[in-house]
């Protein structure tokens, strides 16, 4: 479990910032916030409006999609160090493509995803890592998505 207080460590021990300089993770550090599911706790829903990217920092969290004909369908488990809300970070999403939902108790560092993309534009650095994050997540959730799809096609 993870406080506000251990947002700097948390931060400078993920993978993918660790290129970061101290200065990029304080500015990172001073735009986020930490937020606690509880096991079938909802973080949001397909069509949702938030803006909110976040890191999962403990627990799980099942990525799902609405499928017509057989309800939710989960295409993919977020765990450490995972990026959830992601869409809100791409200029086309006005709503959340998937909905969220804990498996397991999970805390969640959390960040105003339009802060991110100002930092984004106003660092290089920080831009550049965090879409090359961004563009990783996207590739492997499609992936995911067209392997879920195809396994309810053969079912059928």
């Amino acid at each position: 479990m993870i406080d506000k207080t251990e947002l700097k460590p948390t931060l400078k021990n993920i993978p993918w910032l660790m290129d970061l300089s101290v200065e990029q993770i304080n500015l990172l550090e001073k735009i986020a916030g930490v937020r606690y599911l509880d096991c079938g706790e909802v973080l949001f829903h397909e069509g949702d409006n938030d803006n909110v990217l976040y890191i999962v920092s403990e627990g799980r969290l099942a990525v799902e999609i609405l499928v017509p004909g057989h309800g939710q369908v989960c295409i993919y488990y977020a765990e450490p160090l995972d990026l959830v809300g992601w869409d809100r970070m791409t200029p086309v999403a006005r709503q959340r493509i998937t909905s969220i939902t804990a498996t397991q108790k999970s805390f969640l560092i959390c960040m105003d995803a339009a802060v991110v993309s100002e930092l984004c534009e106003s660092d290089p650095k920080i831009g550049m890592v965090i879409m090359r994050r961004l563009s990783n997540v996207i590739a492997s959730r499609l992936l995911s998505m067209r392997i879920k799809l195809l396994e309810l096609l053969a079912e059928e």
